[in-house]
């Protein structure tokens, strides 16, 4: 016979906010990030804006995908993370496109941006931080208990509700599906 250890300890769940464990970290290099995207752009706009204004620009725009994604990952509200989504996918679709346009077209990039030839002169961090960014927010999206129920047809919502329409199993057989959230069973 084994032994009584008590009762089964709980799994812990994963925390409501993307601000905790390694999610801190990114928001501390989406930061960095953000802090220096910003402040390149900045300097370059003011000072040399006629000698590279593509590239000074898409700086810009680096600048402010990185600090979309650094605030709604610190925010961590589910909305915030659904925004934090769609900056980490235009920052990596930012880096693959401004990455080979810079290889293709050098004369266009007189001087180099964040993503320039996919972020090298930054150690490819800039492309596979989205890629980690995206990682991260996917967890949030398969939490257990989250289950979602397309009910198509009333028969199908009885059998949905518990209501057993569909094999007979109590329910009447003309109940509709009104009825059936109006009754509490769904």
């Amino acid at each position: 016979m084994s032994e009584l250890t008590g009762p089964p300890k709980p799994t812990p769940s994963p925390p409501d906010s993307t601000r905790t464990g390694p999610g801190r970290l990114l928001v501390a290099i989406y930061a960095l990030f953000a802090l220096s995207a910003s402040a390149r752009a900045g300097v370059q706009i003011a000072t040399k804006f006629s000698h590279a204004p593509v590239a000074y620009l898409l700086s810009a725009f680096a600048g402010a995908v990185y600090i979309l994604a650094t605030v709604t990952l610190a925010v961590g509200s589910p909305t915030a993370r659904r925004i934090a989504v769609v900056s980490c996918s235009v920052e990596l679709a930012g880096v693959l496109a401004v990455g080979t346009w810079s290889l293709a077209d050098p004369a266009t990039f007189p001087d180099a941006t964040v993503w320039s030839s996919y972020g090298s002169g930054y150690g490819f961090v800039p492309l596979v931080l989205p890629v980690f960014g995206l990682l991260w927010l996917r967890r949030w999206y398969r939490r257990p208990g989250i289950r979602r129920t397309t009910v198509t047809s009333a028969e199908d919502t009885g059998e949905a509700a518990g209501g057993g329409v569909g094999h007979g199993e109590g329910g009447a057989s003309d109940q509709s599906a009104a009825d059936v959230v109006a009754d509490g069973r769904t």
